[in-house]
This record gives structure tokens, C-alpha cells and sequence, in this order.
């Protein structure tokens, strides 16, 4: 019998493997369709049925003249103002906000991080490193630092509750506000492209953000490592007024 070749749910399947994982860049413009044939194993109705449902779930584009090309991720507009929340944040725009825990260690504070939490330098600080989903896509790693004179059994209570801010509570901390946000871009290196799915050399934000208590005293020091492509920050004002995501092209 004739091989009729994989049928449009597994071409389907393995290009969208493709696309998540970064083989296939946002925006990049896919082969022909008797290349793809070839390249998937998978007969030309089968393709363009993957194609179509593709498009459908907002993976590809066609763009007509020019040819069918890799749609980029949805741009996330994240808000940052006095009271900055990761999970509140996604989910006000319908994503679903996840993340896991890459590493747990108690050390001695750089000069950097003891001036954020203002401690001295070389006091103990839990330091935990974590990777922000959205929606499964990463979109995040970073370091968190919390004294741990202030912050006893920190590591305990963050596994024992879901978010930062219960730990909080757990201490006391009612409410806490964002005292400062340092924001700056810079090349992603070989590990953090392949943590967030990106192209070698792609851009990346840097976040470094203290918060504090309603008194002003420092309680957290953070440095994120977002994924460029995926986010843009507004900062809001007393006044938050509704902004648009806006891509490059936009502009």
C-alpha cells in the first residue's frame, strides 16, 4: 500500500513543537509548500489542513503575495505602579500566570543587594532563582533576595503558600508597595535564551525592583530577566490611564 505520509494532526503537532520551542523564529517565513512536504513527511492536503489550523490557532500568518510566516507571541503589557502584582497582572489580560522554582540557597549579600534590602554587606539573604510562565510560554527568570533576620523561615512559608504576597501576611506585612524599578536592556546569554525560548543574541529586559513596607522599610530585592519580544512595561501614574500593546511595526 502507498504511504500516504503523517497525517495533518501530527505535521501540525510537529510545527507547532517547532514554533514553541524557538526552530521556528517569530516572523520568520516558512519554506514552500513542496519543501514542507518533504521536510514534515506529510502530503499536501494534510499540510495544508496543519497550516490552516495553525493559522487558526494564531501560531502562523498568512500574509497574501508574500507567503505564510510564524506569528509572534502575544505581547503582554505588563503594569508597573505602586502595587505590582505578577498573577494580577496576567490574569487581567485572560492568561494564566505559573512558575516554578530553579534554585533555593542561603548567602552572604553583595554590596548591590544589602544597599537594596538596606542590611549590611555580607548579611545572610535567601537567595531564590524562579522562571514565570505565561500561559506555559516563559516569559521570566530572575533572583529574589529577602533578609533573613526579618524573614526567619522564608523558604518554608513560600513553598507552604502560593504567592509572595501571603508570605507577607504570614509576617505581618498587611500591604507592601514598589519603592523602586530599574529597567535596562541587554543581549540574553546561551542559558537564559534557552530558558525563555529565544534566538541566541535576542534582546531581553532587565527589571531590578525593591519593595516595601507601607513604613518605607525595604522587604524584597529582585533582578528579572524578561523576554523582550513578549512584554512591554507601563509604568502607571497616580491617574492609570488604558494603554494598547504596541509592536515594533505599530510604531
Amino acid at each position: 500500500m502507498r504511504n500516504q505520509g503523517h497525517s495533518w494532526e501530527e505535521t501540525r503537532d510537529r510545527i507547532s513543537e517547532e514554533i514553541t520551542t524557538g526552530r521556528l523564529a517569530p516572523d520568520a517565513r516558512l519554506p514552500s509548500e513542496p519543501e514542507l512536504c518533504l521536510l514534515y513527511g506529510t502530503r499536501r492536503h494534510s499540510l495544508r489542513k496543519a497550516l490552516a489550523a495553525l493559522v487558526s490557532e494564531g501560531k502562523l500568518r498568512v500574509e497574501h503575495g508574500r507567503g505564510t510566516f510564524v506569528e509572534r507571541a502575544p505581547l503582554l503589557n505588563y503594569v508597573i505602579g505602586s502595587r505590582t502584582r505578577f498573577h494580577e497582572n496576567l490574569m487581567s489580560q485572560g492568561l494564566t500566570a505559573s512558575g516554578e522554582t530553579l534554585a533555593e540557597m542561603t548567602i552572604p549579600a553583595s554590596k548591590r543587594v544589602a544597599s537594596a534590602l538596606g542590611i549590611e554587606p555580607e548579611a545572610k539573604v535567601f537567595a531564590r532563582s524562579w522562571r514565570g510562565f505565561a500561559n506555559d510560554l516563559p516569559i521570566s527568570i530572575g533572583w529574589a533576595y529577602h533578609d533573613t533576620t526579618r524573614f526567619p523561615d522564608l523558604p518554608e512559608r513560600r513553598r507552604e503558600l502560593s504567592s509572595i504576597t501571603k508570605v507577607y501576611h504570614s509576617y505581618g506585612i498587611i500591604d507592601y508597595r514598589r519603592l523602586r524599578t530599574t529597567v535596562f536592556t541587554r543581549l540574553a546569554s546561551e542559558s537564559e535564551a534557552s530558558m525563555l525560548m529565544l534566538r541566541a543574541g535576542q534582546s531581553v529586559l532587565v527589571v531590578q525592583k525593591v519593595d516595601a513596607d507601607l513604613d518605607g522599610r525595604p522587604i524584597g530585592f529582585s533582578e528579572a530577566v524578561w523576554a523582550g519580544d513578549r512584554v512591554q512595561f507601563t509604568f502607571e501614574t497616580d491617574q492609570p490611564t488604558v494603554l494598547t500593546t504596541e509592536r515594533d511595526n505599530d510604531v
